[in-house]
């Protein structure tokens, strides 16, 4: 379904009515300090969750009641003239009654907040992991709105970095392959997935993650959408492959893999429990998106 700029707006998170990030501003230090005394400032912890209300909804302080001005606050971008910023929580002698984790906000929020809540927490992550050149040591200094780091001692430039991996439902014309990891709730099975190594394509990819995770040799690869992941900070590339019928064979990566009937994951998809009680993903997950869009044919 398409949205009010003619963008079609997918049904899992993270990706709807994003800000305008209005990358000219980011330049602009006069610019950033007007804007800073009405913007609104989301206040992550060292754990990636937010600072919420009673009521669990977002907690975002004007940057008047934060104080100073932007200072090392990231500029996120603008939505509608209201103006959005990021900060460690722990940067600001501010309080709230409740904290909120990005899963949850992503269930019960408003979906452009779930998806500003995903852009800030992406981009602390980074800059809390990339304080110093990875060339020669020296400490970083950001510039662009927190959006680029210049090393103070050698002036090298490093950027925001975004991890692709590949996320696939695997077909063999009437089942569908899905895979579990040991830490997850019994039953819980999902997509393959996998990083893209370098030298290779994403077709590539997905051929690769899936023979090492479950013995299945794929044919063909067919790319569908994409979810950016901030866990910490992946971009998940979602594709639909077609493969021999082979028995899998699991690897160190997974502790199961198996093909299911379109009659189970129909039952799985209702709620209902079946003989193998199959719990699908999340509806948060373009893994679940994937699974839905094969069993629609």
């Amino acid at each position: 379904m398409p949205d009010n700029r003619g963008m079609t707006v997918a049904p899992f998170a993270f990706v709807a009515e994003p800000l305008e990030r209005s990358d000219a501003l980011r330049d602009d230090a006069a610019a950033l300090s007007g804007l800073w005394p009405d913007a609104r400032v989301i206040l992550i912890d060292t754990d990636g969750r937010s600072l919420a209300g009673s009521d669990h909804a977002l907690h975002a302080p004007r940057g008047a009641e934060v104080g100073g001005g932007p200072g090392v606050a990231i500029f996120l971008g603008l939505r509608g003239d209201e103006a959005w910023f990021a900060l460690p929580a722990e940067a600001v002698d501010d309080t709230a009654p409740a904290i909120v984790d990005l899963r949850s906000a992503a269930a019960h929020w408003p979906a452009w907040q779930a998806t500003l809540f995903a852009q800030a927490r992406a981009m602390l992550h980074w800059r809390a992991r990339n304080r110093y050149c990875g060339a020669c040591g020296g400490e970083l200094a950001f510039q662009r709105g927190g959006w680029q780091g210049r090393c103070t001692r050698c002036g090298s430039e490093h950027y925001p970095r975004t991890d692709p991996a590949i996320i696939v439902a695997v077909t063999d014309g009437e089942r569908l392959l899905l895979g579990r990891q040991a830490p997850w709730p019994p039953q819980r099975y999902s997509t393959l997935a996998g990083f893209v190594e370098p030298g290779e394509s994403l077709e590539q990819a997905v051929a690769r993650e899936v023979l090492e995770e479950s013995g299945v040799r794929v044919r063909s690869a067919r790319y569908l959408a994409s979810q950016p992941w901030p866990f910490p900070g992946s971009l998940m590339l979602g594709f639909v492959a077609d493969a021999e019928p082979d028995v899998p064979r699991i690897g160190d990566e997974l502790e199961d893999a198996r093909w299911f009937t379109r009659e189970q994951i129909g039952q799985a998809m209702r709620g209902e429990t079946g003989e193998d009680g199959l719990k699908l993903s999340p509806s948060i997950s373009i893994s679940r998106w994937l699974i839905e869009t094969w069993y629609a044919g």
